[in-house]
């Protein structure tokens, strides 16, 4: 049982399988269409709750915790491979669970492995939702619609990245409110267009501590390099991961099984954008990171640009994807328009 409050009609189990112990929640019939919610980075199963209770009754809702996530196993993630652990781990609950064709929904960095099961086990994808994607080109360090890189070591990408007080503050289970710096004002400034604030703010904030941190796990590690800004990718953790030297998953436009992609983001999303207050070049053009070497070497990523370009291509090879966006809503469109969220989500699984 999850060490946090589910809400009634959810499930809390442990499920075994051929990798590692997997947390998952679940709720809906046993033998529903299954519909697999895959949260983002530093955040957990906890997150999809809501939503998966707001399914209708011939859906089955599984959300399972990424590895270095939530409750599952505390297995290392080897970087090198992109999404393929978190690909296979899934793999591996549905090879344990009878392998049923499912519904994939991935959210924020959660788009990642959802597009990689997509590419290596497409005869077990009815459809996918793409909820505030990571780029297929993965976060940070490129520069125009085609992921080409602004450094061919990657600098400005991976472990490196990521603003080391908030991980202290997550390794002391900070729960504070009174620094830009802290989890709940990171989740509350930044998850969300201010000034929402979610119901269950305790419980999200609890499931971002569970994240596993330190240089082998949450950022990883990292290289330095002597291109701007000094840090490159190193080799492990989740955002290693997610840096465009080990992923690119643009490879979806030429898959022969295309299912239907639904993209639906917020209006004022700060985190994935074409100017991420997360990203390197963002920052360097706003004068928060001295040094930036100009927009022609080292420009904000277009993060929008660069999906709805692989889309593009994705639907003139054949496939189909829908774009919905939603007003008054951040990175976190579940969860800030549940109702708008849900109409867009049950028209398209529906579909």
């Amino acid at each position: 049982m999850s060490s946090i409050p589910t809400l009634p009609g959810i499930t809390s189990t442990f499920v075994p399988t051929a990798r590692l112990l997997t947390h998952v929640l679940t709720s809906g019939p046993a033998d529903g269409e299954p519909v697999v919610f895959v949260h983002g980075n530093a955040s957990s199963s906890v997150f999809w709750e809501e939503t998966m209770l707001a399914l209708p009754p011939r859906f089955q809702a599984l959300a399972p915790d990424l590895r270095g996530y939530g409750e599952t196993e505390d297995l290392l993630i080897d970087a090198t491979r992109g999404a393929k652990d978190w690909a296979e781990d899934l793999k591996a609950l549905s090879d344990t669970l009878g392998d049923r064709p499912a519904h994939l929904i991935g959210w924020s960095l959660g788009a990642a492995p959802v597009l990689q099961f997509a590419l290596d086990y497409p005869e077990l994808v009815r459809s996918i939702t793409l909820v505030a994607p990571v780029s297929p080109y993965g976060f940070g360090g490129t520069k125009d619609v085609d992921g080409a890189p602004s450094y061919d070591d990657f600098a400005g990408s991976g472990g490196g990245s990521v603003n080391p007080e908030f991980v202290r503050r997550m390794q002391i289970g900070d729960r504070s409110g009174d620094d830009a710096n802290s989890p709940r004002v990171v989740i509350n400034s930044f998850y969300y267009k201010p000034p929402f604030h979610a119901g269950r703010e305790e419980e999200f904030l609890s499931s971002l501590l569970l994240e596993k941190t330190g240089a082998d796990r949450y950022p990883g590690d990292m290289t330095p390099s002597a291109n701007w800004p000094t840090v490159a990718p190193g080799v492990r953790g989740p955002i290693n991961a997610t840096s465009p030297k080990y992923l690119n998953l643009s490879g979806i436009t030429a898959m022969l099984h295309k299912p239907p992609i639904l993209w639906i983001r917020g209006d004022s999303d700060q985190v994935v954008g074409d100017n991420s207050l997360f990203d390197f070049g963002t920052l360097g053009m706003l004068g928060a990171v001295p040094g930036w070497p100009g927009v022609e070497v080292f420009p904000p990523q277009p993060m929008v640009a660069q999906t709805r370009a692989v889309l593009d291509r994705y639907a003139a090879n054949g496939g189909s994807y829908q774009e919905v966006v939603i007003a008054d809503a951040g990175h976190s469109p579940h969860i800030e328009q549940p109702a708008a969220f849900m109409v867009a989500l049950l028209s398209h699984l529906e579909s």
